[in-house]
């Protein structure tokens, strides 16, 4: 059956996508073949759901409010298709569009994840998110222990870090190198010169394409930059989504302020952040995706 192309491509792991502690802890303890046999045991128990599946079902339910076939989520796991079957089993059991997967027998699956045109990749395995980026892929590590109900409705809230996510780290490097004053001064003489790209700009856009196929009064994608920057460093941010012609919904200039009650207020479904304290204090509330890219994440 012939469908139209997909805007917006997600590749998403298996342990990201349903809980597989007690599984792993199989493998972990007894090995490989305990483990293929453990799971084949349990292929008809469904899985509990993992740290991304509330943005999966959101993100799936986009094509049914659009009526049109323009998301796709493609799984992508270290398991074998023999070990594998629960999990398509679970899938099936939730109802969840995902009918594509790369079943990869023990080895890292994150070069396919090029070949299926994927705008992000979401996974619990940091080595993999790492590769994914070095290819030129938004990519994240989601954080686990995220206590109590997900958020309500069908709306799908993300909330994006700037500096080495959206944009490149090169303010950051300066605030790094030399200081908060450096950072300010630079940014304000440079307010008129649009940052480079960071490895989620390609995403945000597709997202922002998605969300201009409904109307301004009825999008289900609502998107947030939450970020430490505040006045003068505002103004570069700004003129920089100008100059993508992307739009966010809020913007929040921080000042150095703990995000994670900001980022509960906006009802954030994943907050992306290079910065690996955001992200463990945020994933005690919420998801957190952790970017392992830019300047504070080399020597890690």
């Amino acid at each position: 059956m012939t469908r139209d192309a997909p805007l917006l491509t997600v590749a998403i792991s298996s342990r990201a996508l349903f809980d597989l502690a007690a599984s792993n802890a199989v493998y972990e303890t007894e090995g490989l073949e305990a483990y293929r046999q453990y799971q084949i045991a349990h292929e008809d128990a469904v899985l509990e759901p993992g740290e991304a599946f509330t943005f999966v079902k959101k993100l799936l339910n986009i094509n049914a409010l659009l009526g049109k076939h323009r998301v796709e989520v493609i799984l992508l796991s270290r398991n074998s298709a023999d070990t594998g079957l629960r999990i398509f089993n679970s899938i099936q059991a939730y109802d969840l569009a995902i009918t594509r997967a790369a079943f990869c027998g023990g080895e890292s699956p994150y070069r396919y994840v090029r070949a299926f045109g994927c705008s992000l990749f979401l996974s619990t395995h940091p080595d993999d998110v790492g590769h994914a980026l070095e290819h030129g892929v938004a990519a994240a590590t989601l954080l686990g222990g995220a206590a109590g109900p997900r958020p309500d409705g069908d709306d799908l809230r993300l909330a994006f870090d700037g500096d080495s996510v959206l944009f490149s780290d090169e303010a950051e490097q300066v605030y790094q190198a030399e200081g908060l004053d450096a950072f300010s001064r630079m940014e304000a003489a440079a307010a008129a010169q649009p940052l480079e790209g960071g490895p989620f700009k390609d995403f945000l856009g597709a997202l922002h394409a998605l969300q201009r196929e409904f109307g301004a009064d009825r999008c289900p994608i609502r998107t947030a930059l939450v970020t430490a920057r505040s006045a003068p460093a505002h103004e570069r941010v700004i003129r920089t989504l100008r100059a993508w012609d992307v739009r966010l919904d809020e913007s929040l200039f921080l000042g150095g302020m703990d995000k994670t009650e900001f980022l509960r207020a906006f009802g954030a479904d994943v907050f992306f952040d290079d910065q690996p304290l955001h992200c463990e204090r945020a994933a005690a509330h919420l998801t957190a995706g952790h970017v392992p890219h830019g300047i504070v994440n080399r020597d890690r």
